[in-house]
């Protein structure tokens, strides 16, 4: 579980906003995100395929 200090006088919307932050670079919020519905094995291939396309695409582009 993450965790984050909260300084003297720090209001409870800055903690929650490092919080969040915190979560986000770790990945959690994409991992919850991604097992919120099961997601068949050939799905997850196919998405897999796509997002390494997309990848590709850019890099060559990127190396224009």
């Amino acid at each position: 579980m993450p965790r984050i200090d909260v300084g003297k006088g720090e209001s409870l919307e800055k903690a929650l906003r490092k919080f969040k932050m915190k979560l986000r670079r770790e990945g959690i919020l994409d991992e919850v995100k991604k097992r919120e519905f099961y997601e068949k094995p050939s799905q997850r291939r196919r998405k897999d395929k796509e997002a390494a396309v997309r990848r590709e695409r850019k890099r060559q582009r990127d190396a224009e």
